[in-house]
């Protein structure tokens, strides 16, 4: 891959092959709004809305909800200082002026601050959710009175999700020339639907696992014709937001749905990846008892050698209190575990998709759905014991609670910086394939964020860069170096 060699401003995975109704709308939801989804009022899709100037080229829940959401995204601001310090830095220059963005992410506060920069750079941006439970909805009227065309609701149906995507792609006058995904829908939908506008698509900025193995599907099958980031396995993604925010976040959601006390619990989590690592150090901080299944030997490895007992799923389904999904995968907790479950065990997911629980299985006639809390269901087998699902097996922490601001913020930035290299690369720097952030790009976000810390870097001398066989200003590390 081409070295990221200048940053632009001077002053500065499921297959492919799966159908359109396993789509990651079923993935996420986020309770991180004080907005309510009730379906007691009449569809957006059907309501006739105008912000200040006029405009009615969005569709969200309430238009008249943008003060306040405006405030929630003033108050993720303060703590996403990096972002907005490379506002600041490259405004002046507009490095993507002339960028037409659609983008498919979870419209949060966090998020709109993303998207704001963007704008703020020079693009043009289309947003839509890349989950049906996943928006803010008083963030998506902010937006929406800023100017952005956003399309997105907290609630929406499975038809209501790809209608909105679709309204973002084919529009009269506009073409996206960038695409920025989380979870690779957008993407599939501009593949399949719109072949000609994805062929003409400069650059695609993808920042989960779903997402990006489905980019690599389609590299595989030599169907990718323009040029890809792959965001989830730079440095700057996976060290940070997979592993800090769910180790933060998990015990959140766990604890605002179910008031559970996990001193002495037992508990399993599926998965030792970065999630599965930020989990486990949580939960065990407060006295749970942790096992872990993994299948990659090196990962089983690094759990044993963190204290934790690896085991297959089958041979503590039935003591365990708690069972936390977090693998990419799907079917891993199967029908047959969830019957040989104790009573009142909790299972909930932390993987971008609910393809990990098999929650199909549970919508069976014999077993009685009661809902308890919102996005917390009882489920109960006709003997009386009872299963309690969360999220109805969806992305735990954006359903039932919310996630740190300063972590995201290093995701967003690092998008937003592929966004730029993408954009304004020259003809030839990148082929029809899936890249991985240069190394310098991750040490420049990773740099932005230290003055929070009030962190002071030591300097190499000649001397020791020359020993090293290093540039003094970096990169520090190869680029293949992922920790």
């Amino acid at each position: 891959m081409q070295e990221f060699t200048k940053f632009p401003t001077k002053t500065g995975r499921r297959s492919l092959s799966r159908s359109i109704s396993q789509s990651s709308t079923d993935s996420y939801s986020s309770a991180a709004s004080y907005t309510d989804s009730s379906d007691d009022e009449v569809s957006p899709r059907e309501k006739q809305q105008t912000n200040s100037k006029g405009s009615s080229n969005f569709c969200v829940k309430n238009i008249k909800q943008a003060e306040f959401g405006r405030r929630e995204i003033e108050i993720a601001e303060q703590d996403m200082s990096a972002l907005i310090s490379l506002r600041k830095r490259a405004q002046g220059e507009k490095p993507l002026a002339g960028a037409k963005i659609v983008g498919c992410t979870h419209i949060t506060a966090q998020t709109a601050v993303l998207i704001e920069t963007l704008c703020a750079l020079g693009a043009q941006c289309r947003w839509s959710a890349c989950n049906i439970y996943s928006t803010q909805n008083e963030v998506a009227a902010a937006l929406a009175e800023a100017g952005v065309a956003v399309f997105a609701w907290k609630g929406e149906s499975e038809d209501d999700f790809w209608w909105c995507i679709d309204r973002c792609v084919n529009v009269d006058g506009w073409q996206a020339n960038m695409i920025l995904d989380d979870g690779g829908d957008l993407t599939h939908w501009v593949y399949k639907k719109y072949p000609n506008v994805f062929k003409k698509i400069r650059g695609i900025v993808e920042e989960s696992v779903t997402g990006v193995h489905r980019l690599y599907q389609l590299s595989k099958a030599g169907k990718l014709c323009v040029p890809a980031m792959n965001v989830n396995d730079s440095v700057t993604k996976q060290k940070f937001d997979n592993l800090y925010c769910c180790r933060e976040s998990i015990l959140d959601g766990l604890k605002r749905t179910t008031d559970v006390m996990f001193g002495g619990k037992q508990v399993v989590v599926c998965g030792y990846g970065e999630v599965g690592k930020g989990c486990c150090a949580a939960l065990k901080a407060l006295g749970a008892i942790v096992y872990v299944t993994e299948i990659d030997p090196i990962c089983a490895l690094q759990a044993c050698m963190d204290g934790f007992r690896v085991v297959k799923l089958s041979e503590v389904i039935r003591q365990v209190d708690v069972v936390i999904t977090c693998t990419g995968n799907k079917n891993v907790v199967t029908r047959e575990h969830l019957d040989r479950m104790k009573n009142s065990c909790i299972v909930c997911n932390m993987g971008h998709s609910n393809t990990e629980i098999d929650v199909t299985s549970l919508r069976t006639p014999e077993l009685t759905w009661e809902r308890v809390r919102s996005q917390v269901d009882h489920v109960i087998w006709p003997d009386g014991k009872r299963v309690v699902l969360l999220a109805e097996g969806r992305l735990l922490n954006l359903s039932c609670s919310t996630v740190p601001t300063f972590v995201l913020s290093i995701t967003a930035t690092t998008q937003a910086l592929a966004l730029i290299e993408l954009y304004n690369a020259p003809e030839g720097r990148y082929k029809q394939d899936v890249y991985l952030l240069p190394k310098k790009m991750d040490e420049y976000v990773a740099s932005l964020h230290l003055p929070s810390f009030d962190a002071h870097l030591t300097e190499l001398t000649d001397d020791q860069a020359k020993y090293l066989g290093l540039n003094k200003n970096g990169p520090f590390k190869p680029n293949y170096y992922r920790s």
